[in-house]
């Protein structure tokens, strides 16, 4: 295979890929409504989400949540609205982060609006005269704000039945994305309750699934120690329904960017579960073991929530295992010290952009040898071309004699065709890692790098990238040899369009990698091409004699 054909097989590669993965996110198997009714994963969380689905059902067949007075709470890194309904976190705005397609405007992780998206956190607690996400709850306030200089904010909710006092408790913490969850429940009746403790986050299976040429995955994940990092699709929520044992881990739902998970206390055995509520609304969540209350007694159960961006930092400090909710696909190996090496010299640079670059060029040198080695063979195979021009000339449609003689004449000069293939054949795999380490790092969402170039992660507004990477590949095409094949010849003319065209729906940060990739290309061929057309002429200039 030679070089053209193989850089087309690339093109050809990456294309099947991108297209069946946006064939999948399009095609998924869609569950008849009439599923909503099946059988829990457990008796456990039959109590849970069941009664939810029953309840909740509107009359066109769709989902409504009950909605309360709401509570908003104002932190340095949140803008949340609890509802007195179940004491639900309904909305859920990130400060830090802009809108996705605008520069004003907080970033949206969780809202109840339902269109365009549902996505809310729900706890309950499971027991006879016990409050669950319906229960209507009471505050002392409507608003809460984390004060000037205090480490965190307390939200309180009240119920009241039947002699038992339960109190929900929110904790923000000042620059922490984990927010405390707790039940302090007071058993004021005449016998003992054994509660267990639910939380759950409900999520559809529509929103947030990326675009036609970029499809990003947005649905379950858990992690535990014994099975480690697991991804759940919505439509195999719809055909099983979770029901994992653990006593670590955690459990939520991640999207591009975003995540959110329930953290259960650690050494305290609790069931992990899924549950499709209606045929686009699911549950993802974690039920606790009881606790016994003696009458007159009082307990605590809690637990925490994650809710923010997928920066490795905040991830690590959360919980063991959350950092694998950055997903950098089946190329994580290569990505992730990719992704190291470009976050160490950002901290140096501080532009995303120059890291991108200063990457590439390491990227580049370390892969030096095996380029010299492929640009000599390319430089050779181009010194080749006249003759090997004439010997088709010469032997017409013979093909059998040409590729004869072709490789007389490869096993005469010492010329190995394929050694020009081996440095594409590498630079595959980093080339997707990259891909899939920008459109899974947070870290470059809306990084701007200069001029125009505002969102690294985003496509270049006024494709300039992807038009200069196009014009490196023309200058690429006259520095390689010439093809003999008409056809070929066309190709490769028109080659450099279709690729470009391609990278008008890539990110600008892949963009930018790939032109600087290709400009460092075309000097090192270009000065190999020189060397050895010195040395060509050399040989003839000694033959004459």
């Amino acid at each position: 295979m030679d070089t053209r054909r193989l850089i087309l097989f690339v093109i050809f590669s990456f294309s099947i890929m991108m297209l069946w993965e946006s064939w999948q996110q399009k095609n998924k198997p869609v569950t008849p409504t009439q599923q909503a009714a099946q059988a829990p994963a457990s008796d456990t969380v039959n109590d849970t989400t069941s009664t939810s689905t029953a309840n909740n059902v509107a009359s066109e067949g769709g989902f409504k949540l009950e909605k309360g007075q709401r509570i908003k709470v104002t932190t340095d890194l949140f803008q949340a609205e609890i509802d007195t309904i179940g004491g639900d976190l309904r909305h859920l705005e990130l400060n830090k982060h802009r809108a996705a397609e605008s520069k004003d405007g907080n970033f949206v992780l969780m809202d109840d609006a339902q269109k365009p998206m549902l996505y809310i956190a729900q706890t309950g607690l499971l027991g006879k005269s016990l409050p669950n996400h319906k229960s209507l709850f009471t505050s002392a306030a409507i608003s809460y704000s984390l004060a000037e200089g205090a480490a965190s904010q307390e939200v309180r909710l009240s119920w009241i039945g039947d002699g038992i006092n339960v109190d929900k408790i929110y904790t923000f913490h000042r620059g922490s994305y984990v927010v405390d969850v707790s039940y302090q429940i007071n058993n004021g009746s005449a016998t003992a309750i054994a509660p267990k403790a639910y939380y759950q986050i409900v999520h559809d299976s529509l929103s947030n699934q990326g675009t036609k040429m970029r499809p990003t995955f947005t649905g379950g994940a858990y992690f535990t120690e014994a099975d480690k990092f697991k991804k759940i699709k919505f439509a195999d929520m719809a055909k099983e329904n979770l029901s994992k044992t653990s006593k670590d881990g955690w459990i939520g739902v991640i999207q591009q960017y975003f995540a959110s998970a329930w953290i259960p206390k650690a050494g305290v055995s609790h069931e992990f579960y899924t549950k499709q509520l209606t045929e686009n609304i699911f549950a993802t969540g974690v039920v606790t073991t009881g606790t016994n209350i003696a009458a007159g007694a009082k307990t605590e159960i809690d637990t925490q929530l994650f809710a923010g961006p997928q920066t490795h930092a905040d991830l690590a400090a959360a919980a063991p295992g959350l950092e694998y909710a950055v997903d950098y696909g089946w190329l994580k190996v290569i990505a992730e010290p990719l992704f190291w090496v470009l976050s160490k010299i950002h901290a140096l640079v501080h532009n995303w952009g120059v890291a991108i670059i200063l990457v590439t060029i390491l990227i580049k040198a370390a892969f030096y040898p095996l380029s010299a080695a492929s640009y000599r063979s390319m430089a050779q195979m181009r010194e080749m071309a006249p003759r090997m021009q004439a010997m088709k000339e010469k032997f017409g449609e013979d093909k059998q004699k040409v590729q004869q003689a072709m490789m007389e004449l490869y096993r005469t000069e010492k010329i190995n065709p394929m050694s020009g293939c081996l440095p594409i054949v590498i630079q595959i795999p980093v080339f997707i890692a990259f891909y899939w380490m920008l459109l899974g790092t947070v870290e470059l969402r809306h990084a701007p790098f200069f001029g125009w170039i505002q969102d690294l992660s985003a496509i270049d507004p006024f494709y300039v990238l992807p038009i200069l990477m196009g014009a490196t590949m023309i200058i690429q095409t006259f520095l390689n040899p010439p093809p003999t094949d008409p056809i070929q010849a066309k190709v490769m003319k028109i080659m450099p369009v279709v690729f470009s065209i391609f990278f008008f729906f890539f990110p600008a940060g892949l963009v930018l990698y790939w032109l600087v990739n290709n400009v460092l290309s075309i000097a090192q061929q270009w000065y190999v091409n020189k060397t050895i057309h010195a040395v060509a002429l050399a040989k003839k200039g000694n033959a004459k004699k």
